[in-house]
């Protein structure tokens, strides 16, 4: 009897030790070849979401680095059934520097070294990893997409960025209703 307390009481707590966990997200990246790319991985923190990239194989130097709308990471399609940058607010355009700029799903450029390698962090308040209107966690989730090139923050659409070379799916690993578990197509 005593064990099936326990049980319970455990049962009982994990809901509220989930709570208490802040929002984390992850994607894991590959190229056009379906290769591994390594990683991104999202966590919430006082002031946005930290992104962190973890990622190989890259053409050395800079890389544009975007949310897009649909998490479908279609290799056949060159990436491009991930659709366009995410934006959360409409009529906002792509690009720091842009008028009316930037959208939600930008990010800035990252810089491969001569080796392939990507380690870099950014922190941005543009969207959120929880519910509501700035959450990236809607019907159709997100991709993230790692470009040929760097990012030169204000032609429309993606910024003067070359091909799509990497892409990965968002997938909430903590947080509410962490139900968007789709993988690579």
């Amino acid at each position: 009897m005593k064990k099936y307390v326990v049980l319970l009481l455990a049962l009982g707590l994990c809901p509220a030790l989930a709570a208490g966990k802040k929002a984390h997200a992850v994607a894991r990246m590959a190229g056009l070849d379906g290769k591994s790319l390594g990683s991104v991985e999202f966590s919430a923190v006082n002031r946005g979401v930290l992104i962190v990239f973890d990622l190989h194989d890259l053409p050395p130097g800079p890389h544009a680095i975007h949310l897009h709308t649909s998490a479908n990471c279609d290799a056949k399609s060159g990436f491009t059934a991930a659709g366009p940058i995410l934006t959360l607010v409409p009529g906002k355009q792509h690009g720091y520097l842009a008028e009316g700029g930037p959208e939600a799903g930008d990010l800035p450029s990252q810089f491969a070294d001569a080796d392939g390698h990507l380690h870099a962090s950014v922190i941005t308040n543009s969207f959120s990893l929880g519910n509501g209107k700035k959450s990236i966690f809607d019907k159709d989730g997100v991709a993230i997409i790692v470009d040929e090139r760097g990012d030169d923050y204000r032609t429309q659409p993606l910024g003067n960025a070359g091909n799509r070379i990497g892409c990965g799916v968002v997938i909430r690993t903590v947080g509410p209703a962490a139900r968007h578990r789709r993988a690579i197509k």
